[in-house]
């Protein structure tokens, strides 16, 4: 049954199209993941479905009978409140029924009153019917899913009577989620809700919103977690919609198989209009009536002809390419028995590892448990309390640090990145913005007035033109759209340097990460895989351990095997992207020869013999280059 649908939805700002015949129908029980570039108009259409912002035309139809309930991503909660009482504000209606039951329980205690038999019935049947309603409505449950739903997003009970308006952001935005699953709405929109929240409460809400029994529609660039909640998928892409069912792994095979046949569609006809054209053309030349005749007849046929549309194409991402200017020794990193505590809250101690060159290490752990203190140890901002920590030779550092806080909201873009990058040419400088997206009057722009998109290219555009070999990374996906972030990901697998990023990232972390520390606060714990891998090893301790045994190996030597078929995979990487632009130059030159074969069939050229002869050459020399290019190409296969 349809709950929720739009029909030819529109929303326009002044001359910029945000919403254009925007159509799709939700039924009762869906779970729909909207995603799309930021900037693309996600929240927008959320506003407009909760009737925060009025559309221009178009029909909306959302069923009358169903609660509907919307968490914005950007949330100001206010409130006077604990965070338990603004819980309890949820079941008023049970707290109301829970005082009248008292009430009546207090009446029942009365001596009988024969001459009040009627007051004594009525106390019995009210008694009756409230306790009925007060159990159906989830009296003897509701303060146990209170505590649920708050412990699994992080809450202690601690916290309970803390006052809303002391919270962080981030807290306050977790308080109304809290308060919005308690609500129970048939409907739920969600916008980036697993923002400000720890792996651990991630995990929690992608278990309980696998079981919500509503119907869901979440914006949210996380891949893993849109994967594992939804059943269908709508992409907002360049003012439309598109329609797809499956997660967002299947919506990406289903979109490149769509967008292939729409091309391929679309390029037929073109060559056959142009065909049809060339034929009219023709016949109008010939410039008799039977001919004439003819051609307008072919071009009331080809004006009949309804003209497809060039498939829409994802909007170009930032162009993101690490590199070093120089090559670190291969101990990048050594930390040994490092302790850090503020005042009276401790943070962690006796942690120990070690990054080597090249690795991709990912370090994860509950919120506030010290991993971006951990960094600034490292980076020598704030001193440890205790343990050693030593950076290997020729290693610089490029930190990313995710509240943005090294940039100076008073500069332009441009200055911004120019006064950290003096010697770049202003073509250069333009140049790199460009790559980022910052073009024209853009780059003028100043930091305060940016989104947090905009701020997290600049840092990573300014990380990628410092040529460090060691990265540090503190949430880099934060903020960024999905196109951006598989753009982050190809560049960190093809970086020769050594990265160690703190990330929530999950998708993130399959793709990319080798090795993951989970800092405890009394140890590092080291997990040799992905994110897969470490949920695995948590659940099932010992499925791996044969593996890693390996007949009595020691875990050195088996950190040394990896490390060796890392190398040999990266190595195999390499040689497969060597292939792959050999391969790109010799069609490329193969298709110049053609051109100077061409050349030689034209009058001007063959009966100059001085130009025959200057073509001639350029074909020896390419024919040269293609022998040399076959030979290196058959040398690698």
């Amino acid at each position: 049954m349809t709950i929720l649908s739009c029909k030819n939805l529109n929303k326009n700002y002044g001359i910029n199209v945000i919403l254009e015949n925007i159509t799709f129908s939700i039924n009762e029980g869906d779970k729909v993941g909207l995603i799309g570039p930021n900037g693309a108009g996600k929240s927008t259409l959320f506003k407009i479905l909760t009737n925060q912002l009025d559309y221009d035309s178009g029909e909306l139809f959302i069923d009358k009978n169903k609660k509907l309930g919307y968490l914005s991503q950007h949330l100001s909660l206010d409130s006077n409140n604990t965070i338990y009482e603004e819980m309890l504000s949820v079941f008023n209606e049970i707290i109301d029924l829970e005082n009248k039951i008292v009430d009546l329980e207090m009446k029942l205690n009365e001596p009988y009153d024969a001459s009040k038999a009627d007051y004594h019935d009525k106390i019995i049947k009210d008694y009756t019917l409230y306790t009925e309603l007060y159990n159906n409505r989830g009296g003897y449950t509701y303060k146990g899913e209170i505590s649920k739903v708050l412990k699994g997003l992080g809450f202690t009970e601690g916290d309970y009577n803390k006052s809303i308006n002391i919270l962080s952001g981030g807290q306050k935005t977790r308080v109304a989620l809290c308060k919005l699953l308690l609500n129970n709405p048939d409907i739920l929109l969600l916008d980036e809700p697993t923002n400000h929240l720890d792996l651990e409460a991630i995990e929690w809400l992608e278990e309980y919103l696998k079981g919500y029994k509503g119907t869901i529609v979440i914006i949210s660039h996380d891949r893993y977690f849109l994967d594992a909640i939804t059943n269908k998928t709508m992409e907002l892409l360049n003012s439309h919609i598109s329609f797809y069912d499956g997660n967002y792994t299947k919506f990406i095979e289903f979109k490149k198989k769509d967008y292939e046949n729409k091309l391929k569609a679309y390029n037929l006809q073109q060559e056959e209009l142009k065909r049809q054209e060339e034929i009219i053309e023709r016949y109008r030349s010939f410039n008799r009536e039977k001919s004439i005749k003819a051609a307008e007849s072919r071009q009331k046929t080809l004006d009949k002809i309804e003209r497809l549309q060039s498939p829409d194409k994802d909007p170009n991402g930032a162009k993101i390419k690490f590199k070093t200017s120089i090559t670190s020794g291969n101990d990048v990193l050594h930390i040994e028995n490092l302790s850090k505590s503020f005042e009276d809250k401790h943070l962690f101690s006796n942690i120990s590892f070690d990054i080597k060159r090249g690795e991709k290490v990912a370090l994860i752990g509950e919120n506030g448990r010290g991993k971006t203190t951990l960094f600034k140890i490292i980076m020598d901002k704030i001193e440890s309390d205790g343990g050693i920590k030593v950076l290997g030779k020729n290693v610089f550092i490029g930190y990313y640090d995710q509240e943005q806080s090294d940039l100076n909201g008073d500069k332009t873009i441009i200055d911004e990145v120019w006064d950290d990058f003096p010697n770049m040419t202003t073509t250069e400088i333009r140049t790199s913005l460009a790559a980022f997206l910052f073009k024209g009057d853009d780059v003028f722009k100043p930091i305060c007035k940016l989104s947090g998109g905009e701020k997290c290219r600049i840092n990573l555009l300014k990380l990628m033109l410092s040529e460090s070999n060691l990265l540090l990374l503190d949430e880099p996906t934060n903020h960024l759209d999905i196109m951006s972030r598989e753009a982050l990901e190809d560049a960190i697998l093809e970086y020769d340097g050594t990265v160690l990023v703190i990330s929530h990232d999950r998708y993130f972390l399959n793709k990319v990460i080798d090795k993951i520390y989970e800092l405890k606060e009394d140890e590092a714990k080291e997990y040799l895989g992905n994110y897969s891998y470490y949920i695995e090893k948590k659940k099932n301790p010992h499925r791996f351990i044969h593996e890693e045994e390996q007949e009595g190996k020691t875990k050195t030597q088996i950190h040394q095997e990896k490390k060796k078929k890392r190398e040999a995979e990266k190595l195999e990487k390499e040689k497969k992207l060597k292939i792959k632009s050999i391969e790109d130059e010799i069609a490329d030159k193969e298709s110049y020869l053609v051109e100077l074969q061409k050349k030689l069939c034209l009058e001007e050229i063959y009966s100059d013999p001085q130009k025959s002869e200057e073509v001639n050459k350029e074909i020896l020399n390419v024919e040269k280059e293609l022998e040399e290019l076959y030979t290196q190409w058959e040398g690698l296969l």
